[in-house]
C-alpha cells in the first residue's frame, strides 16, 4: 500500500521513540479495537509485561489479517501502558521496531492507571487503511457483508 510517513525537519526525529509524526494513505479506513494479551477465551495469557506486549501485537496482526490487511497498512496506533516507566517504554519500543522496523506509524502512547481488566498491563488499538482498488474489485480477505 502506498503509505507515506512524514517527519518534518522542524520537529524532533520521533523514530527512536517508536513513531512517526504523520502517516497518510489513500483508501478506506479500518479501525481495530484495543487488543490485549488475551487468548481465545479472553483470558490474559501472562502477568509478564513483555509477554503481554508481544501477545497484544500478535492479536493486532490477527485482527488486521481478518480484514485482509497487514501491519504495513497501519497508519496510526494508540498504545496504553499501566504503570508506565522507562523500562516499560523500552519494552514497547523494542516491540514496535520488531513489527515495523523504521517505518513506524503515527502513535500516541498513554500511561494509564488501569485498563478494562485488572490483570491487563498493555493494550494497542490501530487505524489501518485498505488500499484503493479498481471499481468492482473486492479487497483480499474483505468480508462479504455485515455479520
Amino acid at each position: 500500500m502506498p503509505r507515506t510517513l512524514l517527519n518534518p525537519p522542524q520537529l524532533h526525529d520521533p523514530t527512536g521513540y517508536g513513531y512517526s509524526h504523520v502517516a497518510t494513505a489513500p483508501g478506506e479506513p479500518v479501525f481495530i479495537a484495543g487488543q490485549y494479551a488475551s487468548d481465545e477465551t479472553g483470558a490474559v495469557v501472562s502477568a509478564d509485561f513483555a509477554t503481554q506486549v508481544e501477545r497484544s501485537f500478535a492479536n493486532l496482526r490477527t485482527a488486521l489479517a481478518a480484514a485482509g490487511l497487514g501491519v504495513e497498512d497501519v497508519v496510526r496506533l494508540g498504545t496504553y501502558v499501566v504503570g508506565h516507566d522507562r523500562a516499560r517504554l523500552e519494552t514497547v519500543l523494542a516491540a514496535l521496531h520488531r513489527v515495523w522496523g523504521d517505518a513506524l506509524p503515527a502513535q500516541t502512547l498513554v500511561g494509564v492507571a488501569s485498563l478494562a481488566l485488572p490483570e491487563m498491563l498493555f493494550e494497542v488499538d490501530a487505524v489501518a487503511v485498505r488500499p484503493v482498488r479498481a471499481a468492482g474489485t473486492p479487497a483480499p480477505g474483505a468480508p462479504a457483508g455485515p455479520r
